[in-house]
């Protein structure tokens, strides 16, 4: 797995659901283990098969949380460039078809929120603003086609 970038907050926010899944997760799989064993028969009960099918899940889950947080690596913003839009910059842009203004943040990918205007820097629009600068035009390929971004501000 490669390395990502992530600010204080966001790793934190990985290392906490990491911990849950570690201690309650863990603990309610096996409570359900134990309950659908209690049951009877192990060959043919669902519920048990269920029960080990959703236990699986949990531990590959939290595997790939370890291995996400193992390979996360925190920004320091102070070695950006400031007047280049880079992951954690603050961007105003034009929608030059429609004239709208809008703001986004340029996060990694887990930290991605669009409802809160932060996107990924793996997203179209995000891969497109990286190292572009302010008056620049992004041209974006998106879903719907192609959207002409002019790049208003940044700032951190």
């Amino acid at each position: 797995m490669s390395v990502s970038y992530y600010t204080p907050e966001g790793l934190q926010r990985l290392k906490e659901e990491l911990a849950e899944l570690k201690t309650k997760g863990r603990a309610e799989a096996a409570r359900q283990l134990a309950e659908a064993r209690d049951k009877g028969d192990l060959s043919e009960n669902a519920e048990y098969d269920a029960a080990k099918d959703a236990q699986g899940h949990l531990e590959l889950k939290i595997s790939k949380l370890e291995e996400v947080v193992g390979n996360a690596r925190l920004i320091d913003d102070s070695n950006l460039d400031p007047s280049k839009a880079l992951i954690l910059s603050k961007v105003k842009l034009k929608n030059l078809s429609n004239n709208m203004e809008v703001n986004y943040t340029l996060v990694a990918e887990e930290e991605a929120n669009l409802a809160a205007g932060r996107i990924s820097v793996k997203s179209p629009i995000g891969k497109g603003l990286l190292g572009k600068s302010v008056g620049d035009i992004a041209e974006i390929t998106v879903p719907a086609g192609t959207i002409k971004l002019e790049i208003i501000e940044i700032s951190r």
